[in-house]
């Protein structure tokens, strides 16, 4: 399977992804799959694709959580080597395309003080579950990679 079909099948084609690397072959080495895992579990486990009930939870917190994906990916990459390429490719894409510009945002409008504002907050969230919406199926697409059954869907989301 080309990577352009596999992102395919994800719905995941607004990435901006060169023609080249997209008609390149999707194989994932034991080692991807090793990396997708741990990546996977982190995923599944945070506000990333958990919800953030209205009433409870601190947007910091959750701006926090969504944040500290970048340096458990850089960890992971790290560990894993250079033979997790397959990982390293999407895992690179979606962190600056679709973390990066959610995180920078928020972090400047949190140092302006937007937590402290109600209709701030209401939009923080608001935003934050359409990032969560495309974390699930990163955490999706990361469980089809590590050959492992798909969770992600296990709770049903209020």
């Amino acid at each position: 399977m080309k990577w352009k079909k596999w992102l395919e099948n994800w719905d995941m084609t607004s990435l901006k992804i060169n023609t080249p690397f997209l008609e390149m072959v999707w194989k994932p080495k034991e080692e991807d799959k090793a990396a997708a895992w741990e990546l996977y579990i982190e995923l599944l486990t945070r506000i990333t694709t958990q919800p953030l009930p209205e009433k409870h939870g601190d947007e910091n917190t959750a701006l926090e959580s969504i944040n500290s994906i970048f340096g458990l990916t850089r960890g992971i990459i790290k560990d894993h080597g250079r033979d997790c390429e397959e990982f390293t490719k999407i895992a690179i894409v979606v962190l600056n395309q679709i973390v990066r510009p959610f995180t920078a945002k928020w972090h400047k409008l949190d140092l302006d003080g937007a937590f402290k504002k109600k209709k701030q907050c209401e939009l923080f969230r608001k935003e934050l579950q359409e990032l969560q919406d495309k974390l699930r199926t990163y955490s999706s697409m990361l469980a089809q990679m590590a050959d492992v059954e798909d969770l992600t869907a296990l709770e049903r989301q209020e």
